[in-house]
């Protein structure tokens, strides 16, 4: 069985359930998929991560996705990543980004929007509605936290006068919690 675009992005959703357990089970109904494919998915994803014959970073996406939408360069400080895109069908508007090193390691991999971020208004942050940018254009000052988990990010701001914390798998926004305590 090969591994193609349905298996990565439930390998993807079954990180995203750490915190949307809901709205994954909505994503599975729609994809007529099971519990037990998507942890079939992760768990073979992950074996091709370690296994010492399948492709290694950049290569593993190709593999699994085929050619990128997008390809390009981008600065980041001193350094020259390659940047590498892909729309997967569960996330229409969106792009699965990769961002990788001169050997082909990856540097990064999250979702983005073509265009870059748009200023969100804080009644749709609502799960897998908007990426990392969105939250940063919409809410002036806002601050980048590193999330719980592999793969897991949080961007912090404040709106009305209370403080909030997007919570992001994979750069797509997954919960909105308060965060007055801890703020």
């Amino acid at each position: 069985m090969t591994f193609g675009v349905r298996q990565f992005e439930l390998a993807l959703m079954h990180r995203m359930r750490d915190l949307a357990a809901a709205r994954v089970e909505d994503a599975l109904k729609g994809m007529g998929a099971t519990r037990a494919e998507l942890r079939q998915a992760h768990t073979r994803w992950t074996a091709m991560a370690h296994s010492a014959r399948a492709p290694k970073g950049r290569r593993a996406f190709l593999a699994a996705l085929g050619p990128p939408a997008y390809e390009g360069e981008r600065r980041v400080g001193s350094l020259t990543c390659d940047v590498a895109r892909w729309a997967l069908p569960s996330w229409p508007g969106l792009r699965f980004e990769v961002l990788s090193g001169p050997g082909g390691e990856v540097w990064n991999q999250w979702f983005v929007r073509p265009g870059g971020g748009r200023a969100v208004p804080f009644a749709e942050l609502t799960p897998w509605s908007c990426v990392v940018a969105d939250v940063g254009a919409g809410f002036p000052g806002a601050s980048h936290l590193e999330g719980a988990a592999p793969h897991h990010w949080t961007v912090g701001f404040a709106h009305e006068g209370a403080h909030y914390r997007a919570r992001f798998v994979y750069g797509l926004h997954q919960r909105l919690d308060r965060a007055d305590d801890d703020y």
